[in-house]
């Protein structure tokens, strides 16, 4: 076993130790997170720690933080899943392999990003990734059972804008500031659970 199978290995067994569920730790096995790095972080592809991309200002999350999202997501199989800030496509990739036969969107603001993510993801039918501003979210493909926003919103209203595109019932988790958000949507009502302590990238409008 080289190194980078052996630092899977120890990522795969503190994400255990974590109680993290294991249709969750499955995913992080099945996924290979070497192929989302830039090169010279090859050896570090299973730290973790979150890593810069070769963009200015774009990072691949830190795998336990990523962990955590999906964990509030509740995802299942058959669901149809949005994600703002897809970035190198890694986390469209654990969304997938999650929800199985379901349908995973992908919004990246980043070109260059954006096409390395749908190149990497070519084999994969049931992701599509858009090129383009997410601050408001994918309209044209709503709704969705689940929107996990990869990059950090300004404020919750920003979040708010976009909950006419989830389902009822229906889970958003986002980043707002140095704090990760669950908003549930159950019978036209909102359910708001705050978890503090963590950081991310800005989200980007185009415009800035």
């Amino acid at each position: 076993m080289n190194n980078m199978q052996l630092q899977k290995e120890k990522l795969l067994q503190s994400l255990k130790e974590s109680k993290f569920p294991e249709n969750i730790v499955i995913a992080f096995s099945a996924v290979q997170r070497e192929k989302f790095v830039p090169e010279e972080f090859l050896l570090n592809a299973y730290d973790d720690v979150a890593l810069p991309l070769n963009e200015v200002g774009s990072a691949i999350s830190q795998p336990s933080t990523i962990a955590i999202m999906l964990q509030l997501l509740e995802i299942k199989e058959d669901e149809k899943i949005l994600e703002i800030g897809s970035g190198c496509g890694y986390v469209l990739a654990l969304l997938s392999h999650l929800t199985k036969n379901g349908e995973v969107y992908g919004v990246e603001i980043n070109t260059r990003l954006a096409s390395a993510s749908i190149r990497i993801l070519e084999n994969n039918p049931n992701i599509r990734i858009f090129n383009t501003d997410g601050c408001l979210g994918l309209p044209k493909h709503a709704q969705y059972d689940k929107i996990l926003v990869s990059a950090s919103a300004p404020d919750l209203g920003s979040i708010y804008q976009i909950l006419d595109q989830l389902k009822d019932p229906g889970i958003i988790v986002a980043p707002v500031k140095d704090s990760l958000f669950q908003i549930k949507k159950n019978n036209r009502q909102l359910e708001k659970h705050e978890f503090p302590g963590f950081a991310f990238v800005p989200l980007v409008k185009k415009n800035a």
